[in-house]
């Protein structure tokens, strides 16, 4: 954890940084790529439950717990150290409609089949992706863990991008598209389970609290 007069940072090794809170404005994405992780609400507007994997410093979390007041929100993250850095994160405490679990992210998902709108998949460890977040029978558990039209955004980085992709597609039947993410080196996946209904940007972006829109209307123009 990095302290400044500015951010609270979360980084990982070679001051690599997953997390930056901006201690004015703590529901704020400040790191690029977890703002285009959540265009996936573009795709499946008013979610009625989100998957986290990986919580981190909790960016996403933060920001669907203050955005989506209708949403549940279950997250698993396997550092207890991270977890335990969750009050500093200001990340929610546990209530009816937000939790946090110690455990492996690979594991957990098995016993989560046509559970959710939205799953978010940014769990790293000190070499990167682990192994088990990286096999085709993840990706197919991502798949079985969606609702029809549900929408998995994986954040990828430091890894073999088209081994990875090559995995996604073969699990989702090809329903994978990839995004760059501008002055970063990490690229953000979207895949869906089925057929996604017509995306209407503007009316998911409406839908949207005045700050949610101004954090995503950039990702709705890509």
């Amino acid at each position: 954890m990095r302290r400044t007069w500015r951010h609270l940072e979360l980084q990982f090794r070679g001051e690599v940084t997953q997390t930056r809170l901006l201690r004015w404005c703590p529901h704020w994405l400040a790191v690029g790529y977890t703002r285009t992780m959540l265009a996936a609400l573009l795709l499946r507007p008013r979610p009625a439950t989100i998957g986290i994997i990986g919580l981190g410093g909790g960016a996403q979390a933060r920001f669907c717990h203050r955005h989506l007041p209708g949403t549940r929100i279950e997250a698993v993250e396997s550092d207890p150290g991270v977890i335990a850095l969750r009050d500093a994160f200001g990340v929610p405490a546990d209530d009816a409609r937000f939790t946090v679990e110690l455990g492996d992210g690979a594991d957990w998902l098995r016993t989560r089949a046509g559970r959710y709108d939205i799953l978010l998949v940014d769990g790293y460890d000190i070499d990167g992706i682990p192994p088990a977040l990286a096999t085709v029978a993840f990706h197919r558990d991502c798949a079985a863990a969606l609702v029809p039209g549900g929408v998995l955004a994986s954040n990828l980085y430091a890894t073999d991008v088209r081994r990875h992709l090559a995995r996604m597609r073969h699990a989702f039947g090809g329903n994978v598209r990839v995004l760059d993410e501008p002055g970063m080196e990490n690229q953000v996946a979207f895949a869906w389970r089925g057929t996604l209904p017509a995306c209407d940007a503007d009316a998911a972006l409406r839908a949207l609290p005045w700050l949610a829109r101004l954090l995503l209307v950039d990702v709705a123009v890509q």
